[in-house]
């Protein structure tokens, strides 16, 4: 039987055109103001500069727009605080997001815990995190929650089922390890240095490749049935999971390119919109 693809192209696509509909209800109750996504890109790293006009072309689509702030290499953490500090007080801006990874000498982690909870939409803060894990209302960590919204479409079932996260960074491995939990899955947190790690993957129900290897996850460690998620991205479209064998043999699969990565960048503008309706003054 064929594996069911995951498409998360397609399920960002879908939630475009439900977004654009949001922002001009928006726009209409808050005289023509639409929501605005402040992106803070430190530095000249092409990679970084990509990724951030991605995101504000996904502003743009939907009828948001963006702050783009681009800062010298050589900033300092107390002038990016500054910064930061400048949009959490801007009303008229509704998320922050601070483009990963920044120079060396910048506290990074400061950085991030310095963005207002209310603009967090990327999910980087320690106390967004804190509330995520606790079930409270937060924004969740852009690309699990992500994942979790893939899931919850394609009614990928999650309680009682055993999950395997094969990856511990603070804004993939761990957050989607707790999210899993959340969803009542029973779960296990790997990483590279686990022993007898393909003994565990093959118990899972639900695998999440997120170690960020290209294809270190070996698809006969993978049991038939499963549903795989591949969280990474390397030259060449491959992900952290060897997944051309497993399309005939697990049960569903998130394709790479195509799965996990449009839904990232789709979350962070999704909760940028959300952000905004909260921030509207009651009437």
């Amino acid at each position: 039987m064929a594996a069911q693809i995951l498409d998360g192209k397609k399920l960002s696509q879908d939630t475009e055109n439900e977004l654009g509909v949001r922002v001009a209800a928006l726009k209409q109750k808050n005289h023509g103001n639409p929501p605005i996504l402040a992106t803070i890109l430190v530095g000249a790293d092409p990679a970084s500069a990509t990724y951030v006009r991605m995101k504000q072309n996904a502003c743009k689509r939907i009828g948001m727009e963006s702050i783009a702030v681009e800062m010298p290499a050589d900033s300092t953490t107390k002038e990016l605080l500054r910064k930061i500090s400048e949009l959490n007080k801007n009303t008229n801006c509704h998320g922050i997001l601070l483009q990963h990874p920044v120079p060396p000498q910048i506290d990074e982690r400061a950085c991030f815990d310095q963005i207002a909870l209310t603009k967090d939409v990327d999910g980087v803060t320690c106390q967004g995190f804190g509330r995520m894990a606790m079930n409270e209302d937060a924004y969740g960590s852009a690309t699990p929650q992500g994942i979790m919204r893939l899931l919850e479409a394609y009614k990928i079932p999650l309680a009682g089922k055993r999950a395997v996260v094969v990856g511990r960074s603070p804004i993939l491995g761990k957050p989607m390890a707790l999210m899993l939990l959340n969803a009542n899955a029973t779960v296990t947190i790997c990483h590279s240095k686990t022993k007898n790690l393909p003994e565990i993957i093959e118990t899972a129900d639900v695998l999440v490749g997120a170690v960020g290897r290209p294809e270190f996850i070996r698809s006969n460690w993978i049991a038939d049935n499963a549903v795989v998620i591949d969280a990474g991205f390397h030259p060449g479209g491959i992900g952290d999971v060897e997944l051309e064998p497993l399309f005939g043999r697990v049960s569903a699969l998130t394709p790479v390119p195509g799965g996990v990565g449009p839904m990232t960048i789709n979350t962070l503008i999704l909760q940028c919109v959300e952000a905004a309706e909260k921030a509207l003054p009651s009437s």
